[in-house]
């Protein structure tokens, strides 16, 4: 169960019980029927008879194998991703992300997808839902969300680098529009580490930023996302949880 963070209200609306089970990645439609004629769907503790009865997910006194549904108003789930894994679900692109979530959430209905992408080799916050309408809000640039991420590059910054970073006049190569103001904090023991701080997310952008000021970058964590951070139990990659709806809004 759970509360889920989704702004869709389909878990509060009724609906046949072979399109919940399919849309929460239980069983696919076909095979509904038998999920139910095993008496695994209850209604206060009373099998559901049919596959096309109508149930609302989200009523208490629903269960699928003596549990409440699992998250029926959409899971955003935050990732500790590790070095090694794509976002992707092309499985020719090597492990992925989609690997180190619970099996029953990669056949859930819309699928799970990853809230922007972190590179291979990038590690730290990543977040994934099966909430499209929740995953565009944070990934448009309009909505500013700022993204921070620790960054270790080949050679010293440049010390007109923050400045640069912050003027929203940094252009990419290949780009028509210039970066969004971004916050470079170098640290000044060691000027070859420091902090990023974006409001979008473009292709690469932590990595292209840097190279424009001649730093190769070495090593990249994503720190934090909006005001989630890899706080806690959270400390270890391929770690992940689920959001809450207050977290999201604070």
């Amino acid at each position: 169960g759970g509360s889920g963070v989704g702004a869709s209200s389909t878990a509060s609306s009724p609906e046949r019980v072979d399109r919940l089970l399919s849309r929460l990645g239980y069983c696919a439609r076909s095979e509904a029927k038998r999920w139910v004629g095993a008496g695994r769907v209850t209604m206060e503790g009373e099998p559901v008879k049919r596959a096309d009865a109508k149930v609302v997910a989200n009523d208490p006194r629903l269960s699928i194998d003596g549990e409440a549904p699992d998250h029926p108003d959409g899971i955003l789930a935050l990732m500790h991703k590790p070095a090694g894994v794509v976002c992707s679900h092309d499985p020719r692109e090597g492990p992925s992300v989609y690997d180190l979530l619970p099996a029953r959430w990669l056949k859930r209905n819309p699928r799970m997808e990853t809230v922007g992408r972190l590179d291979k080799d990038t590690t730290g916050l990543l977040l994934l839902t099966d909430d499209g309408l929740l995953n565009h809000r944070l990934t448009s640039p309009k909505k500013r969300v700022p993204k921070t991420y620790e960054v270790r590059v080949d050679a010293d910054f440049p010390p007109d680098a923050p400045t640069l970073f912050a003027s929203g006049t940094l252009t990419l190569s290949g780009e028509a529009k210039p970066c969004l103001p971004a916050t470079l904090r170098v640290d000044e023991a060691v000027r070859t580490k420091a902090t990023v701080t974006l409001v979008e997310g473009k292709y690469h952008q932590v990595r292209r930023m840097c190279e424009s000021v001649g730093c190769v970058v070495t090593s990249l964590h994503r720190r934090s996302f909006g005001g989630m951070t890899l706080g806690g139990e959270m400390g270890e990659p391929g770690r992940i949880r689920v959001v809450t709806r207050e977290e999201l809004e604070r």
